[in-house]
């Protein structure tokens, strides 16, 4: 039956026998219980069948052993595996709401995560996969659909940062999917679960999420610039403390390469046939939604600001800034992105 425990002979005899069990919800990709052994309560986790279900399980655990080298504990501890069923036996924690100020929680968390990979873990997880030029295309035909002019040099502006975030430098341990959902807030500190996703690269690539808003996330959320401020700055001085280096530079790049991908990992949204613009396949963006217009201009927005003074991104600020004011007088209805999480 699906929906049976996965817990078989080998778990039992290193966990004991389970008690009661409470299924949890989750993803299509994995089922979730909630279950007591005799010693703790845990959480069983099974990635289900499906194109590429062992290769996320094997980025799970690795990316949890990983992760568990940190002094101050940034994910759940990994009690047990049964690599044969893809099932993980997880420490179980108890979420709280977590505060305003969240974020800046958050990007400590994040950096101590970071910090847990080394040089000589090459190997162990693939390395991070930036923008394509499938995806410049993609972005260049949506600016087109808008009816803005595309500035001569942006299309060189952008292979060269496809250039330069494919060879971006760093060992991080990068979650893959740090969103709300995938952090918990608990009495003891932050922890991230869900590494189906994780990678080895610049920890920038994450530490972006705060400003681009969540780009493999369901939802996106916006903080006031003190608090992205403060955020970043707990960021770089976690990393610091932890690693004696500085973090790299190169925030506007990791953010403009987030415009270019869309929504990665967002479960695709419902068309709407009425609207040309749904046609555009910017990645799984579907951009005849107004979530997914809010989503872009917020992202726009947000890559306008930041490269308006960039030599080598000028050109993508000016088009960013005309494709948002653009969006904004076909749409004037579209609201902010919300600054709270959900």
């Amino acid at each position: 039956m699906w929906s049976r425990l996965p817990f078989g002979d080998e778990l039992r005899a290193e966990l004991g026998s389970p008690g009661r069990s409470r299924k949890l919800s989750s993803s299509p990709r994995s089922r979730v219980w909630r279950v007591e052994l005799p010693d703790t309560t845990a959480v069983v986790k099974q990635l289900v069948d499906g194109p590429g279900a062992d290769e996320r399980y094997a980025r799970e655990v690795a990316a949890l052993r990983l992760a568990a080298r940190a002094e101050t504990p940034v994910v759940p501890a990994l009690l047990a595996t049964d690599p044969g069923e893809r099932v993980l036996v997880l420490e179980h924690l108890e979420h709280r709401r977590p505060a305003g100020d969240w974020i800046v929680d958050y990007a400590t968390a994040l950096a101590r995560l970071h910090a847990t990979a080394r040089p000589e873990d090459a190997g162990a997880l693939p390395r991070w996969q930036g923008p394509s030029r499938a995806d410049i295309e993609s972005f260049l035909r949506l600016a087109g659909a808008l009816e803005v002019p595309i500035p001569p040099g942006v299309p060189g502006e952008l292979d060269d940062l496809v250039h330069r975030l494919a060879q971006a430098p760093g060992h991080a341990l990068l979650h893959g999917d740090p969103c709300p959902g995938n952090d918990l807030h608990t009495p003891t500190g932050l922890r991230f679960i869900d590494f189906e996703q994780a990678s080895l690269g610049s920890g920038l690539m994450e530490l972006a999420y705060l400003r681009i808003g969540f780009p493999t996330c369901w939802c996106v959320t916006s903080a006031a610039e003190p608090l992205l401020e403060r955020a970043e700055s707990a960021y770089r001085t976690e990393w610091r403390t932890l690693t004696g280096s500085e973090a790299e530079d190169g925030l506007a790049d990791a953010c403009a390469g987030w415009l270019l991908r869309g929504d990665a990992l967002v479960q695709r949204a419902h068309r709407d046939s009425t609207d040309h613009l749904a046609r555009i396949p910017h990645r799984d963006w579907k951009w005849g939604t107004a979530t997914a217009r809010q989503r872009l201009v917020h992202r726009l927005g947000v890559v306008a600001r930041m490269t308006a003074d960039h030599a080598s991104l000028s050109g993508l600020g000016s088009l960013s800034a005309a494709m948002r004011h653009r969006m904004l007088a076909r749409w004037p209805a579209l609201q902010p992105v919300p600054a709270e999480r959900p």
